[in-house]
């Protein structure tokens, strides 16, 4: 039911005109029905007035009125949280999108840089494997050119070799041609036409004993007694030619044919001189000068090391007698009684000198303790500790207790050699009581003391 307003367009709404029945005003509460015990007769029924039935329509639509507003704020405040939700909905959809597109950036960069970061290691290792091929490459060709040269420079030695053998050998021959006929006519007889074989002989046996120093050589045989017998032949030719060319002919022819004489065999000798320094490894002059200019170099140096060391030596020994000596004068300055006696002591024991031995063993006969250590900086360190507790106790230096045995309580028995002192009184549950085992050790200890204390009925 729906109550009308008491005006309409600023006029006085007329009287409803009253219903009779079951209808009562809204504020009206049911009275309680109370039970009849005995029967009483009905009051008269009051009927509403016109102001009770308007104070009634004017209540109930003032409760309509507040509870529609009351209906319109509630949707209102419904509508703003509504709103409020999806506006945050909203924002938190736009932040998860934010973030989602931060983090699809992020990834996609990471993506990229891990793609330029393969990219750069496959270019990197491309670039070292093209960098290997080249170097194999310029190796390879370096190799080839140096195999090349030493090929080149080995074939253009065995072409001088070979080309200064044949030039040797064919010296050889022309200087035997050149000294035979001075030869053949020293031995010309036309009694003893076969002496003329004579020179044959000399300059092919020559020719015969070198060839068979060659072979020593090259089989690694002593060869010097071939070369030795070739020399040998040479030099009875060439005086066979210096005297029939002195008496048969002109000192020209002499000297001449006696020098092919030797020049022949001589120039082949030095050919085969050279293969044997060859063969064995032999330096040339020029090698052995360099090398005997390092040897000299290298020697002067450990003369001037072995100098420049003697020379520190002598000084760290003079610095260390130095010192020795200053240590010494101090030590007899600062502990007379100690030097004096470790003089005594060095001097039992056979040391020209206190040595550190000495020194150690005499400081501690006399002062008890190792050197740096004694009785003014014991006592010294300990008032300093106690400075030092003090200092984190608080507690003054003359009030510091002693160190007590943490292995013994206060309520345990005294020992022998200990008078217990007298203390406040205790009473039980002061201190906590000890385990079993505790307990049993502690009367095994009181038993003994006690046994310890009593005196000897002997």
């Amino acid at each position: 039911m729906t109550a009308s307003p008491p005006k309409v367009n600023g006029h006085a709404r007329p009287p409803a005109p009253l219903v009779w029945g079951d209808w009562q005003p809204v504020t009206a509460e049911p009275e309680p029905v109370e039970e009849q015990r005995s029967p009483e007769p009905e009051p008269a029924t009051v009927e509403p007035t016109a102001a009770d039935v308007e104070v009634a329509r004017a209540r109930a639509w003032a409760e309509a009125e507040e509870r529609r507003v009351a209906a319109e704020a509630a949707k209102e405040e419904r509508r703003i949280k509504a709103e409020a939700e999806a506006d945050a909905i909203r924002v938190r959809a736009e932040e998860d999108a934010r973030k989602q597109r931060l983090a699809n950036d992020r990834a996609e960069r990471k993506a990229a840089e891990e793609q330029a970061a393969s990219e750069a290691r496959i270019a990197e290792h491309n670039r070292r494997r093209d960098e290997a091929d080249r170097a194999r490459e310029r190796a390879a060709r370096e190799d080839a050119e140096q195999q090349a040269v030493i090929e080149a420079e080995a074939a253009e030695t065995d072409e001088a070799e070979r080309r200064w053998r044949g030039y040797a050998r064919s010296f050889y021959i022309v200087c035997a041609i050149v000294a035979l006929p001075v030869q053949v006519a020293a031995f010309y007889d036309p009694k003893a036409l076969w002496l003329m074989a004579a020179p044959l002989m000399l300059e092919g046996g020559a020719w015969v004993v070198l060839k068979g120093a060659a072979a020593a050589v090259a089989s690694q045989r002593p060869h010097w007694h071939y070369r030795l017998i070739a020399w040998l032949l040479a030099f009875i030719a060439a005086g066979i030619n210096l005297w029939h060319g002195l008496n048969a002919f002109d000192p020209a022819t002499a000297i001449g044919t006696a020098f092919a004489s030797v020049a022949g065999p001589g120039v082949w000798d030095l050919h085969e001189h050279g293969r044997i320094r060859k063969r064995d490894g032999k330096p040339s002059w020029r090698e052995r000068r360099a090398l005997r200019k390092q040897e000299r170099a290298e020697a002067a140096r450990r003369a001037a090391e072995e100098k420049q060391g003697a020379v520190e030596k002598e000084a760290a020994d003079k610095a260390a007698a130095e010192a020795a000596k200053q240590l010494a004068e101090t030590r007899a300055a600062e502990f007379p009684e100690v030097w004096k006696h470790a003089l005594r002591l060095a001097a039992a024991l056979g040391e020209t000198t206190v040595t550190e031995a000495v020194w150690r063993r005499a400081h501690t006969n006399i002062e008890g303790t190792d050197p740096g250590e004694s009785a003014e900086t014991i006592r010294a360190r300990n008032v300093a500790a106690k400075r030092v507790e003090s200092a984190r106790t608080g507690t003054p230096v003359n009030t510091l207790s002693k160190t007590t045995n943490a292995q013994r309580a206060a309520q345990m028995p005294p020992g022998p050699n200990r008078v217990l002192k007298t203390r406040a009184t205790r009473r039980p549950g002061d201190t906590p009581k000890y385990v079993g085992v505790a307990r049993k050790q502690a009367a095994i200890t009181a038993q003994n003391a006690a046994k310890s204390t009593r005196p000897n009925a002997n």
